[in-house]
C-alpha cells in the first residue's frame, strides 16, 4: 500500500489532486483510515494514477476518464480505444479553431494604428531622485521576465507623464509597479523598455541622495549621475498596458508582520506539482487563508477551501523581500483573482501574484 504522498511521489499527481479525484470519484484510495481519514492506494492504482496523470495533461474530460479506467485492464479495449481518438478529435478540431481565430487577432493588429509608436518617439530629459528611482527599481526588478520567448516582457518599463515616472515590470504570472517623482517634463506620455542588464546597470549607478538625469532620445536612453552614466537601446517592443491588469475586483486587506509572515510561509506546509497555468513548471505553492478578523495564515495539508488562494512560493518570498517594509498589506479578492502586496505608505508601489489552481 502506497501512503497519499507516496503515490503523489510515484504518480506524477499531486496530493491535492489526488484528494480532488477522490472525491470526484475517479480515483478512490483502496482503503481510508477510519480515525485518521489518511489515503491509502493498492498497488495496482499506481498504474492507474500514472494514466490519470497522462490524461489529465492531454486534457481529455474527467468524465470520459471514468470510463477509460474503469475500461483500461478489460479484454475488450475497444471503448477505450474509441475514446481516445474522439478526444484526438476534439483537440484537433479546437486547434484548428484556434488557428483561424489568432489569424484574425493578427489581421486585426496589423490594421490596428498602433500608439506606442508614438510613444517611442519624443525626446525627454527630465531629472529623477535617487534614492526613489532606486526604491522603485528594487520593488520591481523581481517580476522581469527571463524568458526569451517574451522579449518585450525582458525588461523594466519606464512610463513618464506629467511628474511621475511610473518603473513596471511582469512575467505573466507576477507584475510589480513602482513610481518615482521627476521635474523637467511637461510634455506628452512617453514610454520605453529598458533591457534588465541595462536596467540593473543605472540601479548599480543610485548610490547617494542627488538627482539623475534621465533622457529618452527615440529608441536610447540613458542615466546620468555625475561623471557616470549607464546608457543602451530601448527594446524594439511593445508593453501590454499595464493599467488594464492592475484594476482589481474589491476583496479583504489584511495587515502583516512581513517578519513573521515570511517565516510562517517559509517553514509552513507547501503543496507541491506540476503548475500548468505557469508553463508546466514544478514549483512549491503556499495556500494561504485570511480570517474575519484579518489574521492572514499558510493552510495546513487537507485545508482545501474553495475560498483559499494558493501562490507559487517563491514568488511570494520575492514580493515580501521587494515590499521593503516591516509591515504589508495583503489584498485578496476572488481565489481567481491576483493576490496584491501593497505597502501600507503608499499606493503607488506594490506587486501582484496570479493565482494557481490547486485542482483541474
Amino acid at each position: 500500500m502506497r501512503s497519499i504522498g507516496e503515490m503523489a511521489g510515484d504518480s506524477g499527481l499531486s496530493v491535492s489532486a489526488l484528494r480532488f479525484y477522490d472525491r470526484a470519484g475517479v480515483l478512490v484510495p483502496a482503503w481510508v483510515d477510519p480515525v485518521s481519514g489518511y489515503r491509502w492506494y493498492g498497488p495496482e492504482q499506481l498504474e492507474e494514477s500514472r494514466l490519470l496523470a497522462r490524461l489529465r495533461r492531454a486534457g481529455m474530460p474527467l468524465a470520459d476518464i471514468r470510463l477509460v479506467l474503469a475500461g483500461w485492464s478489460s479484454a475488450d479495449t475497444d471503448l477505450v480505444r474509441k475514446l481516445l481518438q474522439a478526444h484526438l478529435r476534439r483537440l484537433e478540431l479546437g486547434l484548428s479553431d484556434a488557428r483561424g481565430e489568432f489569424s484574425t487577432l493578427r489581421a486585426l493588429l496589423e490594421r490596428r494604428e498602433n500608439p506606442m509608436t508614438m510613444l517611442r518617439t519624443a525626446t525627454v530629459r527630465l531629472a529623477v531622485s535617487a534614492p526613489e528611482l532606486a526604491a522603485a527599481l528594487d520593488a520591481v526588478r523581481f517580476a522581469a521576465s527571463a524568458d526569451p520567448a517574451l522579449p518585450m516582457l525582458g525588461g523594466v518599463l519606464f512610463d513618464i507623464e506629467g511628474e511621475a515616472l511610473h518603473v513596471v515590470a511582469t512575467d505573466r504570472y507576477r507584475m510589480a509597479v513602482a513610481q518615482a517623482g521627476t521635474t523637467g517634463h511637461g510634455g506628452p506620455r512617453v514610454q520605453v523598455i529598458v533591457p534588465s542588464p541595462l536596467a540593473d546597470a543605472m540601479r548599480a549607478l543610485l548610490s547617494d541622495d542627488a538627482s539623475v538625469q534621465l533622457t529618452v532620445d527615440g529608441d536610447r536612453v540613458a542615466l546620468e549621475t555625475g561623471d557616470r552614466q549607464a546608457a543602451g537601446q530601448c527594446l524594439d517592443h511593445d508593453f501590454p498596458d499595464y493599467r488594464r491588469l492592475v484594476r482589481l475586483p474589491a476583496g479583504h486587506r489584511a495587515l502583516i508582520d512581513v517578519t513573521a509572515f515570511r517565516e510562517a510561509v517559509e517553514t509552513g506546509p507547501v503543496r507541491a506539482g506540476e503548475v500548468r497555468e505557469q508553463d508546466g513548471v514544478s514549483c512549491d505553492l503556499s495556500v494561504l487563508k485570511v480570517a474575519a478578523d484579518g489574521v492572514v495564515t499558510v493552510c495546513e495539508d487537507g485545508d482545501d477551501d474553495q475560498d483559499h488562494v494558493a501562490v507559487n512560493r517563491e514568488f511570494l518570498l520575492h514580493a515580501l523581500a521587494a515590499g521593503a517594509r516591516d509591515q504589508l498589506i495583503l489584498e485578496f479578492g476572488t481565489p481567481t483573482a491576483p493576490l496584491a502586496i501593497r505597502r501600507p505608505d503608499t499606493e503607488d508601489t506594490f506587486s501582484m501574484l496570479m493565482p494557481v489552481r490547486l485542482e483541474n
